[in-house]
């Protein structure tokens, strides 16, 4: 599914027009990048966080020369998938907490 899909579906889903489904999409993916980026944690519970996650510094390998190169530290997006994500792409019931 690709973005233009995916406001399709939002739009169908929500009885809204697709420009106002786009227009959320899209301030929600503002919103996750910018929030990310300032170096908070989004958390969408059943859906998945998304988090800043530093990376060291490392050695590489240049694939042509086979020469070795230093890779710089840098801090990347990660996303984490929540119980009832995981459990509807496994096919299973998500387990309910107490």
């Amino acid at each position: 599914m690709n973005k233009s899909e995916l406001i399709e579906a939002t739009a169908k889903a929500a009885d809204i027009s697709k420009a106002a489904a786009e227009r959320a999409l899209s301030a929600l993916i503002d919103a996750v990048v910018n929030a990310v980026a300032k170096g908070d944690a989004v958390t969408l519970v059943g859906f998945g966080s998304f988090k800043p996650v530093k990376r060291a510094a490392r050695t590489g390998k240049n694939p042509k020369t086979g020469e070795a190169l230093k890779i710089a530290a840098t801090t990347v997006p990660r996303f984490s998938a929540g119980a009832g994500f995981k459990a509807a792409v496994s096919g299973k019931k998500a387990v309910k907490k107490k």
